[in-house]
């Protein structure tokens, strides 16, 4: 553990390590409120000796530590208590502790604490027990008995009295709250942060693999049941200079290819982003002038036409099994350049459809026809059809979720794609906690046209596939 992983720990839990520390010193603050107030008076008497006819004749009773100890005991006990509380007519409720500490040597000195409810009681208290124990010393102490007549209590300091009270102590008692509840929260964040596996940020990513992260897209909240697209709902915003930037850097990444384009984007889980990321992703490709066809080869549940309000009953499905052809079932989305594979029906075998020869004659003819194909895959670890899809495309994309992604599941995804000697070219961080300096850079575009679009608008390729189909036709 280093000092930057304290800092981070208690940057990415901050909300609960604040809360805790609140908690703790509220918690301080109510019970100091409400604990009763306690005010102290002291003094010091030494016990002298009396006459017959009580006057002093200044001598100081020599007494052993023994009577010493019981006298102390004696002076906090109800034998002295109880008359004091008569004399001074108090209710036997009045609280009251008395703590007598006897001085060093062989001299009859006591150091008298008194505490009660009020600065009156205690200073009242402070001056009639030193008397009331002197009236009764003589019972439990031999020495003092053979010493004189009588005991007398006298002063060496008069009894104090303090408007403050000494309990209880509130700047005391709100240090030592504050720093218990830092200490709470500084170990709930190192403990969260211990057990707390999830790939956050590209830093932990890079942890786990030297593949690069190609964006890190945020979250922001979408509306509806739809897969958001970004580019479309807020096309200046973060997220959709995330996609952008994902577009740049998978340019990149395939940079020496020849021809046309293709990748698998999958995850190590469901529910990761990955349908999102190949819409938006298919999207910003599209946007850059380049023909792009989202395939989606997620053939045990199929979502892409669903999420962009297309037609789903026929797809891919349909022309593996010889019922169409590419031209009758791909569509457009809206006016962009972006096209639509879908599923289609559900088959009882979708690894064996997608490792077939059909499948493989279809898809390079649509790598011949699109600048960029893109295939949605089911996750890598439930089944291997993302393995499947990675023999015909041109590289692979693993989508991670910030949200919730574990480090192991990754590392998991990975080996299983080495596994099958499958390459990543890179990941894609969703689900990230957006930066507000950056979301205001970008602001916000609420107003702002859907240029490409409305979403759900579409038409099948055999509308516009005039300006396409005698190319299809001669593959």
């Amino acid at each position: 553990m280093t000092v930057r992983d304290l800092f981070v720990a208690l940057a990415r839990r901050w909300r609960g390590a604040a809360a805790i520390l609140l908690l703790v010193v509220a918690g301080a603050a109510v019970a100091t409120a409400t604990t009763p107030k306690v005010y102290e008076s002291r003094t010091t008497i030494y016990f002298a000796a009396a006459d017959g006819s009580g006057q002093s004749t200044g001598n100081l009773y020599q007494m052993p530590d023994g009577e010493k100890t019981t006298l102390a005991r004696i002076a906090r006990s109800p034998l002295v208590l109880d008359p004091v509380r008569a004399t001074l007519g108090y209710e036997a409720s009045v609280p009251v502790s008395v703590e007598a500490l006897p001085s060093g040597g062989d001299a009859s000195l006591f150091d008298f604490v008194v505490r009660s409810d009020s600065p009156e009681h205690a200073r009242a208290f402070a001056e009639a027990v030193p008397e009331e124990l002197a009236r009764t010393a003589r019972t439990y102490a031999p020495t003092l008995a053979q010493s004189g007549d009588a005991v007398e209590a006298q002063y060496v300091d008069q009894p104090t009295a303090s408007s403050d009270p000494v309990e209880p102590n509130p700047v005391q008692n709100l240090l030592i709250s504050g720093l218990a509840g830092l200490f709470l929260a500084v170990a709930y964040a190192l403990g969260m942060h211990a057990f707390d596996t999830r790939l956050r940020t590209s830093e932990d990513l890079r942890g786990v693999s030297d593949k690069p992260v190609l964006s890190a897209i945020p979250v922001l909240g979408s509306k509806g049941s739809q897969a958001p697209l970004y580019l479309v709902d807020d096309p200046f915003g973060p997220q959709a200079e995330a996609v952008r930037k994902l577009r740049t850097n998978l340019v990149f990444v395939d940079v020496a290819a020849d021809s046309g384009h293709s990748f698998v984007v999958t995850s190590a889980l469901s529910a990761e982003g990955k349908t999102t990321t190949v819409l938006n992703l298919g999207m910003a490709l599209a946007e850059s002038g380049r023909t792009v066809l989202v395939l989606d080869a997620d053939l045990r549940h199929p979502s892409v036409a669903r999420e962009l309000g297309l037609e789903g009953a026929v797809g891919l499905t349909s022309v593996l099994a010889g019922e169409a052809g590419p031209e009758d079932v791909i569509q457009r989305y809206g006016d962009t350049e972006m096209f639509v594979l879908s599923g289609g029906v559900i088959p009882p075998n979708p690894s064996e459809l997608l490792g077939s020869k059909a499948m493989e004659k279809l898809f390079h003819r649509l790598v011949r026809e699109f600048d960029f194909v893109l295939v949605d895959s089911p996750p890598v670890l439930p089944v291997t059809d993302a393995l499947v899809m990675s023999r015909l495309t041109g590289g692979l994309l693993l989508v991670v979720s910030a949200a919730s992604t574990r480090k192991r599941h990754v590392q998991e995804a990975l080996r299983t794609l080495e596994t099958g000697d499958v390459d990543v070219d890179g990941f894609v961080l969703t689900k990230t906690p957006v930066e507000r300096e950056g979301y205001y850079y970008y602001g916000t575009t609420g107003d702002a046209r859907r240029a490409q679009g409305p979403r759900g608008e579409s038409r099948p390729l055999r509308t516009a596939a005039r300006e396409r189909s005698r190319k299809l036709a001669r593959m």
